[in-house]
């Protein structure tokens, strides 16, 4: 392989002039392990007909896992990957791509394992920017331990650690990718592999840390918990795709739309004399529209009942945590020449205990 061949690109090395790879190059001689009917078959497939798309060569994609159900994930993909320790993949992610910011670094994490023990490691990766993709499996329900109820369970859930209901209030997965500063936050969900799909090339695509979470139907002890939104009869009025620069349509014939009032979403109708220029034109740059979009579900009590959002929130360019590191290193050593890790390590400040 010659040097022409290697043409990096975001940081990540890409390969030019090979043979194109294919999705069963990604898979691995492993029997794939989850209950049958489990939504995390159809992620899988949907992330090994994707990362052929990529440009990077397998040997420079890494899968790290936490603990779960979905951290099975490294196994079936042929790929570098690590299944690490509950709620450490992203702390473990983050170490891996400071020291080789050349690898596309993968995280595979739950709502369990990315936003209980985990959580305050995903929180501080995501305002550090680091340019990885977390694609967080969200099924509302510790599934691994069989049936526990987790970070995202709506509340007075029943669950076999809740017979009387859960009295806890649920993290809202989107407006706390939103407050942590993430650079980049999408939703989709197992049952739609075509938007999955571009879902992961847009989250591979962008440079810092995205955070896609895919709502994954848990079968066994959540059946039907998004049912509303993959199902026939109630996908096109439960749920509304977003689209940059395009007016927030929804329903059957797409005759119902999203408007702001001041700063308040309405739901109406274009049978009521509305059109498509008098509606919310999403923006995936805006910030602070982002953010009603993550709340548009939270209270239908006060607010009414809207349809779910599906695709980018939001996007924004921020410096990365790496390449902010690798400034900084090359800088010191400009100025001062390579360090010395002896004298730093017996510097001035000691002390003797008597």
């Amino acid at each position: 392989m010659s040097e022409a061949d290697i043409k990096p690109t975001n940081g990540e090395t890409k390969l030019t002039n090979i043979a194109p790879l294919s999705a069963k190059d990604f898979a691995t001689d492993q029997e794939v392990r989850w209950c049958p009917g489990c939504g995390d078959y159809s992620i899988l497939k949907q992330v090994q007909t994707v990362l052929p798309q990529i440009g990077v060569p397998r040997e420079n994609i890494v899968i790290i896992s936490g603990i779960g159900c979905s951290s099975r994930f490294p196994y079936y993909m042929n790929t570098f990957g690590m299944h690490s320790i509950h709620g450490r993949a992203t702390a473990i992610a983050s170490g891996l791509k400071a020291t080789r910011p050349e690898l596309s670094v993968w995280i595979v994490t739950g709502d369990g394992d990315g936003l209980s023990i985990g959580g305050n490691h995903t929180i501080h990766l995501l305002r550090r920017n680091f340019d990885v993709n977390i694609l967080l499996f969200n099924n509302q329900i510790y599934g691994l331990t069989k049936g526990q109820y987790s970070p995202t369970s709506e509340e007075n859930k029943i669950t076999k650690s809740t017979p009387m209901g859960s009295i806890d209030h649920p993290f809202n997965p989107a407006a706390l990718a939103l407050g942590a500063d993430a650079s980049f936050f999408a939703r989709s969900m197992d049952r739609d592999p075509k938007h999955l799909q571009q879902m992961l090339l847009r989250a591979n695509g962008h440079h810092g840390a995205s955070l896609l979470e895919i709502y994954q139907n848990c079968n066994i002890f959540n059946d039907g918990a998004f049912e509303v939104y993959t199902e026939k009869g109630t996908k096109l009025e439960e749920t509304l795709l977003l689209e940059q620069g395009k007016p927030l349509l929804f329903g059957a014939n797409k005759e119902k739309g999203i408007r702001l009032d001041g700063h308040k979403p309405k739901v109406v109708s274009l049978a009521d004399g509305f059109s498509a220029d008098d509606l919310w034109i999403h923006d995936e740059s805006d910030f602070f529209k982002a953010q009603i979009l993550s709340r548009l579900f939270d209270n239908p009590q006060t607010t009414g009942h809207f349809p779910r959002p599906f695709g980018v929130f939001y996007e924004t360019t921020r410096g990365t945590y790496e390449d902010g590191l690798k400034m900084q290193i090359e800088e010191t050593i400009a100025k001062k020449g390579k360090g010395n890790l002896d004298k730093l390590l017996r510097g001035s400040e000691t002390w003797v205990i008597e």
